[in-house]
């Protein structure tokens, strides 16, 4: 087994499965855009399932969704895989420059945006300003 491989299998065992939440929906192109120019609001995250800063995201994102329900109620959250999607169309048009990037559109606009952040207070803002 060569180096590169025993890290990612060693990097899978420790990190385990990326799960999304229940209310999280896979992206497939034309969803999320077909939504935010309906004027719903719209939490786009941009995750990879190897990535630890999405992962610590997630998390926060998760407590926060259980402990308020208000923001499950309002905000529908697309997962862009950035693996899938991270050098397609809507990455070009959003100009997002980076995985682990978590951006907010309320009646088609954009009102908030975090790039690699994984404060609660930031994340909680951000699903705040999506209220």
């Amino acid at each position: 087994m060569n180096r590169r491989t025993f890290l990612a299998a060693a990097a899978a065992l420790t990190l385990g499965p990326f799960t999304a939440q229940a209310n999280m929906i896979d992206y497939t192109p034309g969803a999320a855009e077909e939504a935010i120019n309906a004027g719903q609001t719209v939490l786009l995250d941009f995750a990879a399932d190897w990535c630890s800063t999405c992962r610590s995201q997630e998390r926060t994102i998760n407590a926060l969704l259980e402990e308020n329900p208000a923001y499950a109620e309002s905000i529908t959250i697309y997962r862009v895989d950035w693996d899938d999607y991270g050098r397609g169309d809507l990455v070009s048009q959003l100009n997002v420059p980076r995985r682990s990037t978590l951006v907010m559109f309320r009646d088609g606009s954009e009102v908030g945006r975090i790039v690699a952040g994984t404060r609660e207070a930031d994340i909680r803002a951000l699903l705040d300003a999506g209220l």
